[in-house]
């Protein structure tokens, strides 16, 4: 065997490998894929990366940008709702309308973003006709990956194999030359849901399951039991502060539902909210949370102010470092550049900017060409930042200048305190009240630079850094009186015409996978609070350090108006019924933009990965869409997958791998006609793409089609569509298309659940493709 040929038939089963062990993320086994195929010589550098400028990955882009458009501008949302208005109550009249509506918009627009668009207009549908969202969420998913076989730009895989036949010489597919054949092929799958695939579905309303048949949010979330009332003192140190200089919500870890005076309720305060004598703070959070509340002594204040010295023995000091032009720490935040762990356990303690320091809440502050840290850190520490680009280091000259002297103090810790047995980093003393931790001194030893996991106990003495204040806002916030029988009996209270509960869920190309509520700064940034998450069918209350999953449910309370915001982000769905939003004064303009790219193609005016680029530079220039959003509305991940793994399928043909996995298909089914001949093309196909992404198996199948049609004398158009088509029909698992697994959750569908529907809609869309398609694209010449 030639050596360049076992090299790419090797690389070949280890992306496989790791395509069907999800060990590493698809995009990256592509570019590994690439790099291997660049470094071992089997193609030239520039054969390596040609799939960057390969029209498909182009018109993939281009058509993602197209989606993002109509969507941005309300044209699909409208559309969608106008259509299942239609539906009324019969489910089999639902489920047609629904699968018509999601098949004809995915014709034109990315499939999981059809899917997205329709799954809070079809959870609608469900609660208002009472029907589990179960027998109607995989219709949608199935739908809206059947309607991408319709024409040349709905789906990858069609864009894919048009590319193979254009690479080899041969006469292009048009936009809707997959039209008849994948027509037929959604009629069949729609007629097919209707009448049998809807029975196999589950009749399974997690909400009902889990409250015994309760559906409003609050009750399916179990709001009740998390709320409880916060008094207000008239001595409290609290009395005066905002909310947000309280820490009410960060400092506890709680969620602020509504502060009560004199008898009236003010929903969804707002940060800014002054609280006064006799308030009364109506919280959600994690029952633990009472634990530490209601304690009459958490910090004793011992001292005001400690000499800067305190900081500094026989191992440990001070310098400082200034941010030089090129370093990458220039507008990062002291907390995003994770500076401690960064630069070896170092602290910043002050920031010297014009010719002032700034001494508090330095976490959110951001760093400037120019800036001098203060730094406080072991002596060996503080000379490794002389190696670091990102910082120079120099003596200190006078380090009294940063005024440090009236934010050092010393406190003890009583016995009664609920900080014992805590560490440093359970106190989150640091991240909520921004009262730094120097050292511990306990008995007659003194710590200096304690790591974060040390325990704190009864009697220690803390030497902190921070405001008097802010120490009194922690000290008022723990010894507030709590009334744990303090919420409304009608969780309607906490409702009103502008303020209400949501639910959203994280959309399939969401950045905020693996991140924690305050690591995104949800509050923060979008005006509602999360008060539990939704995971694999139970609720989850202590959110503080809940990293987030797909598939995750949050329920939202706040402004009704943010709701709005929230679901226009890129990261997040809105499930939860809303008002629908008016018609965008650009949605005629989005229309008009699709109509002129689909009639320039088939006007052959131009091909379509140019029209779709000019389309997709015309939705920006005419303001449709922002060119941030237009970054945002493209699926990196397919772009990357589908660039890296068009070098493999070049390396197939060119060493002859191709036509040896041509040998053995031919060698099985050859003898028995053209049509067993393209159902084993098709199964193969179907096969792969149950196991690796859909564009990777038509990547991987379209050359050996090619060949199998050179050899046998068939129509190489019929094949490739036939491997189009099979590539596509993603049905038998929820892991085979990010269509599935958004709707998985919401649904609460289980893994058999897709097996048992999608196995015979996957022989239907066989047995079709098999009798319709020779008859538009006969299978010899």
């Amino acid at each position: 065997m030639p050596v360049d040929l076992a090299i790419v038939l090797g690389i070949l089963a280890i992306a496989i490998v790791l395509f069907v062990s999800e060990r590493v993320r698809v995009d990256v086994v592509a570019l590994l894929v690439l790099v291997s195929l660049g470094l071992s010589g089997v193609l030239t550098p520039e054969q390596a990366i040609s799939g960057f400028s390969n029209p498909a990955v182009i018109t993939v882009w281009a058509v993602f940008i197209l989606s993002g458009g109509l969507s941005r501008t309300g044209v699909a949302g409208i559309l969608g709702r106008q259509v299942l208005r239609l539906a009324g109550d019969s489910e089999t009249r639902l489920v047609i309308l629904i699968m018509v509506t999601a098949a004809a918009m995915s014709a034109f627009m990315n499939n999981v973003g059809v899917a997205a668009l329709l799954l809070p207009v079809v959870m609608d549908i469900a609660r208002r006709t009472g029907r589990a969202p179960s027998k109607l969420l995989i219709p949608l998913a199935f739908s809206s990956l059947l309607g991408g076989l319709m024409t040349l730009i709905g789906t990858p895989p069609n864009i894919l194999v048009a590319a193979a036949a254009a690479d080899r010489g041969l006469e292009p597919f048009d936009l809707f030359d997959f039209t008849p054949v994948g027509a037929s092929v959604v009629v069949a799958g729609i007629a097919y849901m209707a009448l049998i695939g809807r029975r196999l579905l589950p009749e399974r309303d997690v909400r009902r399951e889990l409250v015994g048949g309760e559906t409003e949010l609050g009750d399916v979330y179990g709001l009740k039991e998390g709320l409880f009332a916060l008094d207000i003192p008239g001595d409290s140190p609290l009395a005066g502060m905002t909310l947000a200089e309280s820490r009410v919500g960060s400092g506890l870890g709680l969620q602020v539902m509504a502060v009560e005076r004199k008898g009236r309720l003010e929903l969804a305060p707002d940060p800014t909210t002054a609280l006064k004598p006799g308030d009364r703070v109506l919280v959600q959070g994690p029952a633990t949370t009472l634990e530490d509340l209601g304690a009459r002594a958490y910090l004793t204040l011992e001292s005001e102010r400690v000499e800067l010295e305190e900081l500094v023995s026989p191992g440990v000091g001070l310098a400082e470092a200034t941010v030089p032009e090129r370093s990458r720490l220039i507008g990062q935040t002291i907390r995003e550049t994770d500076f401690r762990h960064r630069f070896h356990g170092c602290l910043v303690l002050s920031v010297w900017r014009d010719q002032a320091p700034l001494r508090t809440h330095l976490a959110s502050a951001k760093l400037e060409v120019g800036d001098v840290l203060l730094v406080h850190g072991g002596l060996e520490e503080l000379e490794r930042l002389s190696d670091s680009a990102d910082l120079s280091i120099s003596p200190i000259f006078d380090p009294f200048i940063h005024e440090l002297d009236d934010r050092l103090m010393a406190c003890s810790i009583p016995s009664a305190s609920p900080l014992c047995g805590k560490t440093l980093a359970e106190t989150r003393l640091g991240d909520v009240f921004s009262l730094g931790v120097m050292g511990i001194i306990r008995g007659d030893q003194k710590r200096l630079i304690p790591h974060p996991d040390e325990r704190l106990e009864a009697g220690d003495r803390l030497l902190v850094k921070g405001r008097p204040e802010d120490l009194r806002a922690a000290e008022g916030l723990h010894g507030l009186p709590v009334d744990p029988d303090a919420g409304p009996d009608d969780m309607s209270a906490l409702e009103s015409e502008h303020v209400g509960l949501g639910e959203i869920a994280l959309s399939p190309r969401s950045s905020a996978v693996g991140k924690t509520l305050p690591e995104l700064r949800f509050r923060e940034k979008y005006g509602m609070n999360v008060l539990a998450v939704m995971r694999e069918g139970s609720v989850r209350r202590d959110l503080r350090y809940l990293p987030l999953k797909f598939g995750d449910a949050l329920l939202v309370h706040g402004p009704r108006s943010k709701l709005g915001i929230v679901g226009d982000e890129p990261d997040f769905i809105v499930i939860s019924e809303r008002v629908d939003e008016p018609l965008s004064d650009k949605a005629g303009m989005s229309a008009l933009i699709m109509t002129a790219v689909v009639g320039s193609v088939i006007a052959g005016l131009a091909p379509i990965y140019i029209a779709a680029v000019a389309g997709a530079v015309a939705m920006v220039l005419t303001r449709c869409l922002s060119m941030d959003e237009a970054y945002r509305s493209i699926e990196w991940r397919a772009v990357f997958l589908i660039a890296g793994m068009l070098p493999l399928g070049l390396a197939l043909q060119v060493t002859g791998a191709a036509e040896l996995l041509t040998t053995g298909v031919v060698g099985t089914v050859g003898d028995l006609g053209a049509r067993p001949v393209l159902i084993a093309l098709y199964v193969l196909t179907a096969l792969c793409a149950q196991v690796m992404p859909t564009s990777a198996a038509a990547i991987l199948i379209a050359p050996i089609a090619l060949n199998a049609s050179v050899d046998l004398g068939l129509s190489p158009h019929a094949l490739l569509m036939a491997v189009g088509i099979a590539a596509s029909g993603s049905f038998m698992s929820p892991v085979a298309h990010p269509a599935n697994v958004l709707i998985m959750g919401p649904g609460g569908y289980r893994f058999t659940d897709y097996t048992k529907v999608g196995l015979p809609l996957t022989l239907i869309c066989l047995l079709v493709t098999a009798l319709v398609l020779p008859l538009v694209w006969p299978l010899t010449p």
